[in-house]
């Protein structure tokens, strides 16, 4: 089962309220002259025949949809749902909610119902496939005259497709943006001190900038520093794609990390004196005090990577300005990210989910989604409509992350394997705590090679070989 898994997952990584039709009864007495009794003259129509009893209107069909995330975006999924059971006739959608995916895939896999739409993380699709549980859409799309070829960037779409047809429908993205705390980076002053700024916020901002801002945004004097760099594969692999390297040797069909290759030596050597100033980044002292975000939101780190999660919160901070900006340029213009998908299940009920999803991909539908500020929708008209830009609240570039989404590389599932987490994670915290210089060529070479024993099945580790001694020579 395992392996099967496994294969599918290269495989994968490769390519409104009830309606109420409420008849009030309508009484238009006159109001008669004072101190009379009125009373109404018959009408010669009136039939004293009693009218037949009405049929009671038929049951709706019921239809569930399963969902994930915090209380405010399980909100959010149940105002869509309302809006669809408020124009719906024949049809009655409840919502059935999980604080995460895992809990969700482990309440199904325990024996409960799977919910006849459901929301799947990309790193859940393959055992959702493997196991029966949901249905291809090309057909079911076609038949509702739904065309998503010029409206969802074309690696989500790929992302949830098998066998020539899509498995599951691409709905929320999250690209790796960076934010900016504007009261400790302003690029404004930047530039009245001559110091480089980026003049176009949308296209970001080049290494030389970036640094000037990592620079700019350290205050000693207000106990703030300037980045945090989480010692992770994940946190790494933006500047490592945007630097013309990539964090595997093959991201379909990876057998190993790629970090020794000269591209990303010459990106960690950058990225790592940055990353280890003990003048601009937080301290190890203060990592255990708090988390980047905490210090972020207390208005003492100038910059955090992220992606659109985080936004609702910050927003509730008092006295926090911030906007946010694409991944700085090491070379190419990159970051990564992920995408979440919805599925429908086998069953009766195909037909009516798959009415259903079609709302819920809708402009209409996907507005309270868009609202709540989770995520960036994958459908790219909604994304770059007013409900998610939402240009009265912060981020004033939410622009950027539309950007960040025709820049994002969505990296091969083997990124997060428990086994390669636990071989490498070691060795890659090292890199940031290494006495100067690091040799980069050395600790790189060994994560790679460590990491083989988790990627490649056909690795057997070379066993030196022992020479003679003299004693022993014949």
């Amino acid at each position: 089962m395992k392996q099967r898994s496994v294969a599918l997952r290269t495989a994968l990584s490769g390519l409104a309220a009830v309606v109420c039709l409420s008849l009030a009864a309508c009484s238009t007495e006159s109001p008669g002259e004072p101190g009379s009794t009125f009373s109404p003259t018959p009408d010669p129509s009136d039939d004293a025949t009693p009218l037949p009893p009405t049929d009671p209107p038929a049951p709706r069909a019921q239809l569930s949809y399963g969902v994930f995330g915090t209380d405010e975006e399980i909100a959010a999924s149940q105002a869509v749902v309302d809006a669809y059971n408020a124009q719906a006739t024949t049809v009655e959608v409840t919502l059935r909610s999980w604080p995460s995916s895992g809990a969700m895939m482990q309440a199904i896999e325990s024996g409960a119902d799977a919910p006849d739409v459901y929301q799947v993380t990309r790193g859940d699709l393959a055992d959702v496939i493997e196991q029966g549980r949901n249905v291809p859409l090309f057909s079911l799309l076609e038949d509702r005259n739904i065309s998503y070829g010029d409206n969802y960037p074309l690696d989500t779409i790929e992302a949830f497709s098998l066998g020539n047809d899509l498995q599951c429908m691409p709905y929320g993205i999250s690209p790796t943006v960076m934010y900016v705390n504007t009261d400790l980076v302003d690029f404004d002053v930047m530039r009245l001190r001559g110091l480089p700024a980026p003049e176009d916020t949308l296209s970001g901002w080049d290494l030389e900038e970036f640094t000037a801002a990592v620079e700019f945004g350290t205050r000693p004097r207000l106990r703030s520093r300037a980045l945090s760099i989480e010692p992770t594969l994940s946190a790494l692999a933006p500047y490592l794609y945007s630097g013309g390297g990539s964090l595997f040797d093959d991201d379909t069909d990876p057998t190993s990390l790629d970090l020794s290759s000269g591209e990303n030596q010459d990106t960690l050597t950058t990225m790592l004196a940055l990353a280890r100033n003990p003048i601009t980044t937080l301290t190890e002292n203060q990592l255990r005090k708090a988390t980047p975000l905490e210090w972020f939101e207390r208005g003492r780190l100038a910059m955090l990577e992220g992606d659109r999660s985080i936004t609702p919160g910050l927003r509730k901070v008092k006295g926090l300005d911030f906007d946010v900006m694409p991944m700085p340029r090491v070379g190419r213009t990159a970051t990564t990210g992920d995408v979440t998908g919805v599925c429908i299940s086998p069953g009766p009920a195909v037909q009516r989910a798959a009415d259903f999803l079609v709302h819920l991909i809708s402009a209409e539908g996907f507005a309270p989604i868009a609202e709540a500020g989770y995520v960036v929708p994958a459908n790219t008209s909604v994304a770059r409509s007013e409900a998610f830009l939402q240009p009265a609240l912060e981020p004033e570039n939410s622009g950027a992350f539309n950007a960040s989404v025709d820049a994002m590389e969505l990296l091969p599932l083997a990124t997060e394997d428990p086994e390669l987490q636990r071989t490498v994670a070691p060795l890659v915290k090292r890199l940031f705590t290494m006495t100067l210089p690091p040799d980069i060529e050395s600790a790189t070479t060994e994560i790679d090679e460590a990491s083989r024993a988790a990627l490649d099945p056909t690795y057997v580790p070379e066993v030196p070989s022992e020479e003679p001694t003299a004693s022993e020579s014949p």
